[in-house]
């Protein structure tokens, strides 16, 4: 199977395989825009109120977007730090050049995508995907929020909220475990997310884990990376994609796929957070993939019977029958027992303040995220050649 290096949430990392795109799991570790910003502000701020304050197809009318109305470019930006790399994009901490006095502290993390690098992966789709699903779900509280995207002759930026706090990922690693009451208060705001993004619109994430899950100042997470997100609906899709220990069984079997993959993963996300490392696991991947397709789930005497519960229900090997796609959907998740000393309404309006509240002593704050070397000297990277870009410029049209 596929190898390679998992480096930073906020990036799609891939390593080729034909037909397959598998992430492993590397040790375990640690006033306006430019016209197309405001065509994607003004696009997300439609559509009808949904009864179920869970499902929120509003949007923020009160964002403030802090940035000049002229045209986006890299330079208007001073780069701080790298907060993350991988095979053809890096993540920066950036500080607009011109702002506001009252926004003179605003920063933000800005991912940019070589071109050249993302054809030569076969990574088009997916980034298209991550651009057009991040701009369909602006505004919701544990999403990433893309405030802007732009490009230039060779590279693609997408403008992202700062998230100070790091990766849950780190923090799981510290702790080896997280206690009942944080697995669950995550637990259940990464219940609310997938909620959403099925039944808002359709959206399979697909790539749930640790490390892609990050903490805001105030403890709630933020889920990042939608590289590998796509709008299914009620159809099945049949590319291999996500990371060993996650991916549900009908996924490798190719058998098609669907909205109720990420429900499998819940149940896999649940039970890491709990007992320290995920139920199945080997350091040989084909071996994770015969013990997932098994389905054979292992409890350790001391977690919870409702935990315990709730993972059998979300990873049923069968996904007619897994607790969230069965009926009832996302509602039967959160009235589960697990969940029974969750208010929902609070966590969902950030009333109260998470479990675990990162070290932040300034906006800009970057002691959360590992340390990364400079960037590579651009005379040895790919170049976005005038044969690539009459073939390929088009599909970038959306940045």
């Amino acid at each position: 199977m596929a190898t390679g290096t998992v480096q930073h949430p906020l990036i799609t990392h891939t390593t080729e395989v034909p037909g397959t795109t598998v992430i492993p799991r590397i040790d375990m570790r640690p006033d306006g825009l430019h016209e197309r910003g405001k065509q994607l502000v003004e696009s997300i701020r439609s559509g009808p109120r949904s009864a179920n304050p869970f499902l929120i197809t509003e949007r923020a009318e009160e964002k403030q977007i802090t940035l000049s109305s002229r045209d986006l470019q890299l330079s208007d930006f001073g780069l701080l730090k790298t907060l993350g790399t991988g095979t053809f994009a890096r993540v920066w901490l950036v500080k607009p050049k011109e702002q506001k006095e009252a926004d003179k502290n605003k920063v933000y993390a800005l991912k940019i995508l070589r071109k050249a690098d993302v054809i030569k992966l076969k990574q088009v789709e997916h980034v298209r995907n991550e651009r057009k699903t991040l701009a369909a779900v602006v505004g919701h509280p544990f999403i990433t929020t893309l405030n802007a995207s732009f490009s230039d002759d060779q590279s693609l930026y997408m403008l992202l909220d700062y998230c100070p706090g790091g990766e849950i990922f780190s923090y799981l690693r510290r702790a080896r475990r997280f206690d009942s009451e944080t697995s669950t208060f995550y637990a259940a705001e990464i219940t609310m997310t997938i909620e959403y993004l099925h039944e808002s619109h359709g959206i399979a994430y697909r790539d749930l884990k640790p490390e892609n899950i990050l903490l805001d100042a105030d403890g709630h997470l933020r889920l990042v990376d939608f590289g590998f997100a796509k709008q299914v609906g009620n159809r099945e899709t049949y590319t291999l994609c996500g990371t060993p220990e996650y991916l549900a069984p009908e996924v490798i079997h190719n058998s098609g796929h669907g909205l109720a993959v990420d429900w499998w993963a819940l149940g896999i996300l649940i039970y890491e957070f709990l007992v320290g490392q995920p139920p199945f696991w080997d350091q040989n991947p084909m071996r994770i993939y015969e013990q997932i397709v098994e389905g054979r789930l292992r409890f350790p005497p001391n977690m919870p019977a409702s935990a315990q519960n709730i993972v059998s229900l979300l990873c049923k090997t069968n996904p007619s029958e897994r607790l969230g796609h069965i009926s009832g959907g996302a509602s039967r998740v959160r009235a589960h027992p697990f969940f029974q000393d969750i208010v929902w309404d609070d966590l969902f309006y950030r009333r109260v303040k998470g479990p675990i509240l990162p070290r932040v002593s300034h906006p800009a704050d970057s002691s959360n995220f590992e340390e990364y070397p400079d960037p590579p000297d651009s005379r040895g990277q790919s170049i976005y050649t005038d044969d690539l870009r009459k073939k390929y410029e088009s599909l970038f049209s959306d940045f």
